[in-house]
């Protein structure tokens, strides 16, 4: 065990006597300069503030000089937080003799994580409120809000620290704050069911506001199950009838989706109902639909208590009731609509019914991509899903299950939403898409090609698969590390796109068809590789092949001076497979003549030869 690893580990278990002896023969240069270094992303000083050793950080500070506000990586309750301080970290933990003895060696006080978080937030989180009054007397800004907007009361409420958040007030935290996203500290309690700190902020003037997606703390209530927040807010002096009928039916649809409780459901519908026609004066009717849903089974509203008592008959129906009451009153927009209609549609996928699945899957995908940012995670979870149910639908264990075949209208319509997406994203933010989520659409959409290839289809079908891959090619999409669509279908990460297999990566079948519709056989990643060099290193001699013979250069060079041929090489299994004798032509030849000489060509032969030279350089 090196030296740096040996020290990192006596300050996280707390052995001062080793770490003494560790450092004891070592010049200040070089204590300083281990101070510094960090083992598994942490300074001997974070670890030893992380689990509360307060003995070997007062000796890390006062013998070691310590960089006392060095961030580095902790880890708690298995999520791993990046760019924390010290002070942040014995907050956090709960060790109020080490935030003590940090103030008192300079620690900043409202130093942040990569997130913004302060240690006065990391104290609220948990719930330490010693650590809280200590860092709050020594001049911590309550009103600091981590990256979300989220303050260190929201965090307060949200966990149910009433004895905090009553501290926060009394220090005069702002009550009617609002996050990024439009919620306040009423919003969380609504959240997590903290009916006596709503009471208490309420007492502090808070406001019943709506958050970004319109939602007030009751709806939020409804659509968390909170049926104590729900029924206090319902009594509320503020709360008109409609937001109270609202709140019922939408607790309803949540018993149903959330909790599976149908004579719950029934109870809250029924309460609702009767507040409708309370008044027969000022009856409050539900909205006609312009046009039934399809994925819906058609299903209307129901609009009376008989009709809602005959619902217990259908849980079924039922259901379909829970998926109209959230989308009338939430909206498409909000996250919660569509994610229940995908929960449904697989509800219906398990016990083999996969065309109402299609369907609503369908009906949701639509909901996301009219209503969310291009390349948002839960459109590209919905497609990702897709690809799934249809690699299963198409595998020999699904035979024998209701609707199992896949029809080519089904697969090729998920295929066009997908490239949809690519194009959304690149019209929007053609230099700087998100390219985590740019890169696994892309390779969702490769699988989908895969898939396509095992479903039969007419001449006309095929033309139209065809065309729109082609659109998609032309839309000059790039994946992680610059890489096209073909260098994508010759990598084997491509097959680790979710959780459950799909189609296996390389692919000699989707690079064909990728060839077939134009994808460039040479095209270059961010270090010059071309789909060749990858198909070298997956060890893929017969794609290799293919991508020749479209017009690949196997004596192309990426930046580290390789061809695919020098790749070849180091791979035994496919040496005797492909001479790059054979694929070497007088032009090529010419053109490796030209850069190796460093002759200046450009200008002096056309345009599309000095494109081939450049190849070769």
């Amino acid at each position: 065990m090196d030296l740096k690893t040996a020290v990192f580990n006596a300050a996280r278990d707390g052995k001062l006597r080793l770490m003494d002896k560790l450092l004891c023969s070592k010049s200040h240069s070089e204590v300083t300069a281990l101070m510094s270094e960090k083992t598994n992303g942490a300074t001997p000083l974070l670890m030893a503030a992380r689990y509360g050793h307060l003995d070997v950080v007062a000796y890390l500070l006062e013998q070691c000089g310590a960089p006392i506000e060095e961030g580095g990586s902790v880890n708690f309750d298995g999520e791993t937080i990046e760019g924390a301080p010290p002070l942040w970290a014995a907050s956090a933990a709960g060790h109020l003799s080490v935030v003590k003895v940090l103030l008192e060696h300079g620690a900043v006080v409202n130093s942040t994580t990569l997130t913004n978080s302060t240690p006065l937030r990391a104290a609220c989180f948990d719930g330490h409120l010693e650590i809280v009054k200590f860092l709050v007397e020594h001049k911590a800004d309550i009103e600091v809000a981590n990256r979300h907007g989220h303050t260190c009361l929201m965090i307060s409420c949200y966990k149910g620290h009433k004895d905090i958040a009553q501290y926060l007030l009394e220090n005069g935290a702002d009550v009617n704050r609002k996050s990024v996203k439009g919620n306040t500290a009423l919003h969380d309690c609504a959240e997590s069911g903290s009916l006596e700190i709503m009471k208490m902020l309420l007492e502090y003037g808070a406001k019943m506001e709506k958050d970004g997606y319109g939602m007030t703390p009751l709806l939020s209530a409804s659509v968390t199950g909170h049926t104590n927040i729900v029924e206090f807010l319902i009594e509320y002096k503020h709360t008109s009838k409609i937001d109270r009928v609202n709140a019922l039916e939408l607790l309803g649809a949540t018993f149903v989706d959330k909790k599976r409780d149908l004579l719950g459901a029934l109870k809250y519908w029924k309460k609702a109902m009767d507040m409708r026609y309370s008044d027969l004066a000022n009856i409050i009717y539900k909205e006609e639909p312009l046009h039934l849903n399809m994925a819906y089974g058609y299903a209307k509203e129901v609009s009376s208590n008989e009709e809602l008592e005959n619902l217990i008959a259908d849980p079924d129906e039922m259901r379909m009731q829970a998926l109209l009451i959230r989308e009338r009153i939430l909206g498409p927009s909000h996250p919660d609509t569509s994610y229940y209609i995908r929960y449904r549609g697989a509800v219906y996928a398990d016990s083999g019914n996969f065309k109402r699945c299609i369907n609503l899957w369908k009906y949701a995908l639509d909901m996301q991509q009219n209503n969310l940012d291009p390349l948002n995670h839960m459109t590209a979870s919905s497609l990702l899903s897709f690809a799934e149910l249809f690699s299963f639908m198409l595998q020999d264990r699904a035979k024998g299950l209701l609707g199992t075949s896949v029809s080519f209208d089904d697969l090729m319509s998920i295929l066009s939403k997908s490239v949809l997406e690519i194009e959304r994203a690149l019209k929007q933010t053609p230099s700087s898409p998100d390219q985590i989520q740019l890169n696994k659409t892309l390779s969702i959409i490769l699988h989908l090609i895969c898939l396509l290839e095992r479903v039969p289809c007419n001449a006309d079908q095929d033309h139209f698969k065809k065309q729109s891959i082609y659109r998609f090619l032309k839309l000059y999409p790039r994946g992680k590390n610059g890489f096209s669509p073909l260098h994508l279908a010759v990598d084997k990460n491509t097959t680790c796109v979710g959780r459950y297999p799909v189609c296996t990566f390389p692919s000699l079948h989707v690079a064909a068809v990728l060839l077939e519709c134009g994808a460039d056989a040479n095209a270059r990643d961010v270090d010059k590789s071309c789909p060749l060099h990858i198909a070298a290193l997956n060890s893929s001699p017969e794609i290799m092949k293919l991508i020749l013979a479209a017009g690949g250069h196997f004596d192309t060079t990426n930046l580290h001076k390789q061809a695919p041929f020098d790749l070849l090489n180091e791979k035994e299994i496919s040496k005797n497979l492909i001479h790059p004798i054979n694929h070497t032509t007088l032009q090529c030849l010419s053109a490796r003549t030209v850069v190796k000489h460093n002759i200046n060509y450009k200008g002096q032969i056309p345009v599309k030869l000095e494109a081939f030279v450049l190849l070769h350089s």
